[in-house]
Order: C-alpha cells, then sequence, then structure tokens
C-alpha cells in the first residue's frame, strides 16, 4: 500500500510539472528559427526538430529534476529516464508535423486538423488558434499523463 502511495504522489507531483514544463519549453524555448524548420522533411527539418527536443527534454528533465530533489520523491532512475524517453520521442514524432497530420488524416479529423489554417495561396490568418496546434498540444499532453505514469510506476520504489 506505501509503495502505490508513492507512486500516486509521484504522478501527482511529475504530471503538472510536466505539463508546465511542456508549456514553457514549446513556447518560450523553442526558437523561431526550430518552429519554422522542425516539419521539413530534409536534414535541416529533422536537425531542427532534434534541437527543439533536445532543449524541451532538458527543461522537462529540470522541472522533473527538481520536484525529485526539493520533494523527496520516490522515482528511480530508470523510471526518470523512461519518463523522458517517453515524452523525447513521441514529442519528436509530433512535432516533425507530417506523421502526426498522417494520423490525424486516417482518424477522420483532417478537417479540424486545417480549421483555422491559412487558406492555399494566401497568407492570411495565420495564428496559433488552429486545430493543427490543438492536436498538436493535445498529443503532448496525452503522452505527458503516460511519461508521469512511466515516471511513477518504472523500478518500483
Amino acid at each position: 500500500m506505501v509503495g502505490q502511495l508513492d507512486s500516486a504522489v509521484t504522478f501527482g507531483v511529475v504530471l503538472p510539472s510536466l505539463l508546465v514544463a511542456h508549456n514553457v519549453a514549446d513556447h518560450w524555448v523553442q526558437t523561431s528559427h526550430q518552429s519554422g524548420h522542425k516539419h521539413l522533411r530534409s536534414w535541416t527539418g529533422r536537425w531542427n526538430c532534434a534541437k527543439h527536443v533536445a532543449t524541451y527534454t532538458a527543461v522537462t528533465a529540470g522541472v522533473v529534476g527538481l520536484v525529485w530533489a526539493v520533494l523527496g520523491l520516490s522515482i528511480t532512475l530508470v523510471g526518470f529516464v523512461a519518463g523522458q524517453l517517453v515524452s523525447a520521442v513521441t514529442h519528436y514524432w509530433a512535432d516533425r508535423r507530417f506523421m502526426l497530420k498522417r494520423l490525424v488524416e486516417r482518424l477522420g479529423l483532417g478537417g479540424f486538423y486545417r480549421l483555422g489554417a491559412p487558406r492555399t495561396g494566401k497568407d492570411d490568418n495565420p495564428h496559433l488558434g488552429t486545430g493543427a496546434y490543438v492536436l498538436d498540444q493535445s498529443w503532448h499532453w496525452a503522452w505527458l499523463f503516460v511519461a508521469a505514469l512511466v515516471t511513477a510506476v518504472v523500478g518500483g520504489v
């Protein structure tokens, strides 16, 4: 029972910590260059996405490491690394954009994905409030839930 309680408390602290770190890393730490090039289907795109995910993961690892140390959470090194890997790999996958778009289309959500996007041949309506952005962020949040769960339970304290 104590082990389960420790895992529950750890999960309850790590999840909001990851969500805060995610928002900071995705919107304040990521450079405009990375954001504008990480989706390209080339070495440039892969490199910019990798740089973004590296800084993103530095932020999430730093925040989880901080709450682990300050609050004395029951996290193992294996759980910490596994949680960060789940977050990093799934973040990279989605941020290459074309793979997430392909999944969205297969799920019949293409219309929602295109909601708010500039029309073909026009540079109108460029903003963050697009269906693509919402689906991207909800993808990240879902996987941060998994990453927090993995962090809390892998390696069993």
